[in-house]
């Protein structure tokens, strides 16, 4: 009884030193590199809980394999943008400018019941309300309400209204994001000339975002880093 005692214990704390290395993402909020890593640790460590024959060491061992593994991943997401995106997949727009793209739609499996689900999970009832809707890589919805669902005591004592004002990701971590080029017309030389501008080149770069009307910020990459 002892033994099962000092073995359960140890085991919690593997279980809280893993979890803390890995960090405190919610269950719906990881992504599949994740949340397999976080399925197979559950899996592992029931076993020897119930099989005190094992060993504790044959436990302990795969564990430690598993975070280093999930370590290495995350410093090569933030090596690589190509990796990141491999691992992760990217950000799809399900709604652009007020309009639903059915082909993001089908490429997502997502049928309209399940766009209009998350939106009312958002206590939107009404898809004309919306002007960007964003399928994040964990699965979670963002949206962009229209300028005059937003502003509407702003309407009412006849004060001018916001542009609606999407900016999209064109570097981000020192690569250049061409697929999102067309979102704000822009390309990768005007990328590259208003770089030149500020002297700086695209490695210099943590993150650029940019409108249509090549409206955009910039920030730099932390040299010390």
């Amino acid at each position: 009884m002892l033994i099962n005692f000092a073995r359960t214990v140890i085991l919690y704390i593997v279980i809280i030193a893993s979890m803390r290395i890995l960090g405190k993402r919610q269950i719906g909020e990881l992504q599949p590199a994740e949340l397999v890593i976080t399925i197979l640790l559950s899996e592992i460590l029931a076993i020897p809980m119930q099989d005190t024959s094992l060993p504790l060491m044959n436990t302990i061992i795969p564990v430690l394999l598993l975070v280093g593994f999930e370590i290495i991943i995350s410093i090569l997401n933030l090596k690589s943008v190509k990796f990141r995106s491999a691992m992760q997949g990217n950000p799809l727009i399900v709604i652009r400018e007020g309009v639903i793209d059915q082909k993001q739609l089908k490429e997502l499996r997502f049928t309209t019941d399940d766009l209009l689900e998350e939106l009312r999970k958002k206590d939107i009832f009404d898809v004309s309300q919306v002007w960007y809707a964003i399928v994040e890589t964990d699965g979670t919805l963002s949206v962009m309400l229209k300028a005059d669902e937003e502003n509407i005591k702003i309407k009412d004592v006849n004060l001018q209204k916001p542009e609606n004002v999407y900016k999209s990701v064109v570097i981000s971590d020192g690569s250049l994001i061409e697929k999102n080029f067309p979102e704000c017309n822009t390309t990768k030389a005007k990328v590259e000339r208003l770089l030149r501008k500020k002297n700086l080149t695209v490695k210099d770069v943590l993150l650029m975002t940019m409108d249509k009307d090549e409206k955009y910020e910039i920030t730099e990459r932390d040299k010390n880093l």
